[in-house]
């Protein structure tokens, strides 16, 4: 996936002073701050808006008018989206409300297992839906972010139930997988994202084939864990759905082409439900890269 770095834009200058308004001015003064920077970066990130009028104007098929609006109302959900994690790992939850479906599915992942999402919506502010689990949350996540933010970030953060696993270019963060599962603790996985050269499966998406990566399921099947399907959406400013699917175990095979097709055919079932997700909200689908490509 050369055209994705998995890097994130901005500067500790730029955290501080969103942090600032939140704790001093609010969430709505952040907002309001926000729509400034949407501007600029939709007038700055070339290749991400090309990758998104791709998205609206070709796969919706909306009007090129209407794929200019929508970017630009993207770009400010994801800011949003940026505000609220902030917000939310520097303890303030109670800002939000939270909605849960399928709140009987998760609560059969006592003993632990993976969850897996994709780039819509805001994960680390949804999973704050899962705290009635008391159970640590993973999420597995690229090493994007400059050693300051990561810093900055360590600083503020007040939530100690929540833990990140860094994928590097070691093999460091299969083992810390390996550990939480052992420890009866959710593992999060983004399942729309890969790295170059990992494994992956060509299913069709949105009317089109893409490449989706085979490691969060073949990691579930490795380790005999049950696996969730879950979104969590921005609904208003102050709220936020959390959809889960029915647990899902996938048997081990020895057999290579059984187990490819026992993956396989998990792997369709989250694309199936990714799409419904993604046709719902597409505003909240943050995908900035040739995804078709």
């Amino acid at each position: 996936m050369a055209s994705w770095e998995g890097k994130s834009r901005g500067s500790v200058v730029g955290y501080k002073i969103f942090v600032w308004s939140i704790k001093h001015l609010g969430l709505n003064f952040a907002y309001f701050l926000l729509f400034f920077v949407t501007v600029y970066f939709v007038f700055a990130s070339k290749k991400a808006f090309g990758s998104m009028f791709y998205f609206f104007h070709i796969r919706l098929e909306q009007s090129r008018v209407k794929s200019i609006i929508s970017i630009f109302r993207n770009y400010y959900l994801l800011g949003q989206g940026l505000i609220d994690k902030t917000a939310v790992l520097a303890g303030l939850k109670d800002k939000f409300n939270f909605i849960l479906e399928g709140k009987e599915h998760l609560l059969q992942m006592r003993d632990g297992g993976i969850l897996i999402s994709g780039h819509i919506g805001n994960w680390e502010v949804g999973g704050k839906a899962l705290d009635f689990l008391d159970k640590k949350v993973n999420l597995v996540i690229l090493d994007g972010e400059g050693p300051a933010i990561k810093n900055y970030i360590s600083d503020i953060l007040t939530d100690r139930n929540v833990h990140f696993i860094k994928i590097g270019n070691d093999f460091s963060h299969l083992f810390e997988i390996k550990e939480a599962l052992a420890n009866k603790e959710l593992v999060a996985f983004l399942g729309d994202r890969f790295i170059e050269g990992n494994q992956t499966v060509k299913i069709d998406f949105l009317g089109e084939p893409a490449l989706f990566p085979l490691g969060p399921w073949h990691m579930a099947s490795y380790f005999n864990v049950p696996v969730s399907y879950v979104f969590a959406v921005k609904e208003s400013r102050r709220q936020y759905r959390f959809y889960a699917t029915p647990l899902k175990i996938i048997p081990s095979a020895k057999n290579p082409m059984e187990r490819s097709k026992l993956v396989g055919d998990s792997i369709k079932e989250f694309v199936s439900e990714f799409e419904r997700i993604t046709l719902k909200y597409p505003l909240q689908w943050h995908n900035y890269f040739n995804f078709w490509k």
